[in-house]
């Protein structure tokens, strides 16, 4: 897909759970090879977006076209190829404790029935070396560390050879050294395999450093969106509020 195209586009979204309405009519754009960062305060909606995107959630109005085809009216095997072209990395990495972290990187693969168990392996170390865990390839979850969970659930994610990679709060709970580690890793991801990304965060210092294009999600609605720059000098007052509140913002 050529560079800056629409690879996502959702038209007036809403999603209400029991009374309360989640998104209201939301509007969004998302280009390939760009990473698109929504922002947002805890309970604005952000991860409930994300689960739109890749058809865990289905909405009560409105439409989400990936690539021209608007996964809403989708069922079935059409709707599981046009998932199979996305991969989401969880905020708790979500990986299986009674498995090493071989095995839960190739997970994903095994249960296609498409590869050998050497062509797993192979692919296995491929990404883990990407993320530089090669070295945990026997250990378990509960050897981790939380930023190395992050890497190991990021390079489950790239063994399933996506072209759109969802990040749910991929720097929430480390400390900021390990956060700027998966920034790094994000940035590193997206310029080697000109991959289109989305990453849902409240971490101000995260969002300027590895967006492309920054959405400010509030009330079920993006109220801004653009460039970091652009974002810096909004005018908009909970964004402001928002960026203020975030003192290790580099301005």
């Amino acid at each position: 897909m050529a560079v800056n195209a629409i690879e996502i586009d959702i038209q007036k979204l809403n999603k209400s759970f029991r009374n309360f309405q989640v998104l209201k009519d939301l509007d969004l754009q998302i280009r390939a090879s760009e990473t698109t960062v929504i922002m947002g305060g805890s309970g604005t909606g952000k991860s409930v977006l994300l689960k739109h995107i890749i058809g865990l959630i289905s909405p009560d109005s409105g439409k989400i076209f990936i690539r021209g085809v608007d996964i809403t009216t989708q069922k079935g095997p059409a709707l599981d190829t046009i998932r199979s072209r996305f991969a989401m990395v969880f905020q708790s990495a979500a990986l299986l404790n009674s498995l090493t972290v071989a095995e839960n990187v190739g997970l994903g693969l095994k249960e296609q029935h498409r590869f050998s168990k050497k062509e797993i392996n192979e692919i296995v170390i491929e990404k883990l070396k990407l993320v530089k865990m090669e070295h945990k390839y026997n250990s378990l979850p509960g050897e981790l560390s939380g930023g190395m969970k992050k890497r190991v659930g990021i390079a489950r994610a790239l063994a399933m050879s996506p072209e759109v990679v969802l990040y749910d709060e991929p720097t929430a709970g480390l400390d900021p050294i390990m956060a700027g580690n998966i920034d790094e890793l994000i940035l590193e991801l997206k310029q080697k395999f000109k991959m289109t990304a989305v990453v849902v965060t409240h971490d101000m210092e995260s969002a300027f450093y590895i967006g492309d294009h920054i959405c400010m999600l509030y009330q079920g609605k993006i109220i801004e969106e653009g460039s970091p720059e652009s974002i810096r000098r909004s005018s908009n007052d909970y964004v402001i509020q928002f960026i203020t509140r975030h003192k290790s913002v580099q301005t």
